[in-house]
């Protein structure tokens, strides 16, 4: 579409939110044109707690399914749509709640942590959830003699371990968006880019390496640290490993400072699947509505609201 077509557009989902009565949240790795006419753009936990508060009846969630489920549980009174329900997850892919119970009666006793890259099923099946940007905080709240089933990312979990010194059993689970940027990636911009701040979201593959680098231009952070980092440092250039669509919301919230992928490989095709027409269409014909079997809600809402009460 031209800049005036986008901008047409944008304009029509304005006022059929609001005709509607509908919220529009957007994850950071949305396309620019989808987190611009968005009313909150944010990482998972960000996007969790504005679905909690949300006084709209209506929520449209640009994101991939799990994050729609989860506002689904978090508010059973309202509506939530999503653009696209074939939006998935490799990472919420890798593990099933059948495997989970499974696991958890392997390991009696254990508390399960589950990242909040999961389907509902799994979150039924789980004591905490997390995301990045509290997962430290979520494992420092569990007393430390207590076994710790920790999934399905295993690069998260490997960082947590480094940053909390807790032992926890980790599924073997990865994002293959993140999991696609390597060491490599990162021994190339450390060389070619002295002057750069990095900033590094824990689940990549080279997290743990990064941590050993042990400078004060490296940081572990999740996408909503990213952008709060971004905007407080001094610092002009910053050379950025997570999925690129990120660039975008740093760039207009920390203008005048230039922000470069590690990796321009780093492009989740699912975030991509929803685009301005699709929720043009969305809002328009009422679809595609999300919901969650009662039974399945109550037992997963516990776990996610632990995770929302956590900072």
């Amino acid at each position: 579409m031209t800049v005036a077509e986008v901008s047409s557009m944008q304009e029509e989902v304005r006022a059929l939110a609001q005709e509607r009565g509908a919220v529009i949240l957007a994850h950071n790795y949305q396309v620019p044109e989808v987190q611009d006419v968005a009313d909150y753009v944010g990482d998972s936990l960000g996007l969790s707690r504005q679905a909690a508060a949300a006084d709209a009846e209506t929520i449209v969630f640009c994101g991939v399914h799990f994050m729609a489920e989860t506002a689904a549980i978090l508010c059973p009174d309202k509506t939530v749509l999503i653009p696209d329900p074939d939006a998935g997850c490799s990472l919420a892919a890798s593990i099933t709640a059948d495997q989970l119970r499974e696991w958890k009666a392997q390991h009696p006793g254990a508390v399960v942590v589950s990242y909040v890259n999961t389907t509902a099923d799994v979150k039924a099946e789980t004591d905490y959830c997390c995301t990045s940007g509290n997962a430290k905080a979520v494992i420092e709240a569990i007393p430390a003699e207590q076994e710790i089933l920790f999934l399905p990312d295993m690069f998260l979990g490997i960082w947590l371990e480094r940053v909390t010194g807790r032992k926890l059993t980790i599924w073997l689970g990865e994002c293959h968006v993140h999991a696609g940027i390597r060491p490599a990636d990162i021994e190339r911009w450390q060389a070619e880019s002295p002057d750069a701040e990095l900033l590094v979201h824990p689940e990549c593959g080279c997290a743990s390496q990064c941590m050993a680098f042990g400078n004060d231009r490296t940081h572990i952070l999740s996408t909503e640290g990213m952008v709060d980092f971004a905007k407080r440092s001094d610092k002009q250039r910053f050379l950025v490993a997570t999925e690129v669509g990120i660039l975008h919301r740093l760039n207009k919230e920390a203008p005048g400072k230039t922000f470069e992928a590690v990796s321009e490989r780093a492009i989740c095709q699912y975030m991509k699947m929803i685009t301005l027409e699709k929720l043009r269409d969305s809002l328009r014909d009422w679809r595609h509505h999300v919901t969650v079997p009662p039974e399945t809600a109550a037992r997963a809402r516990q776990a996610i609201e632990r995770m929302v009460a956590i900072t």
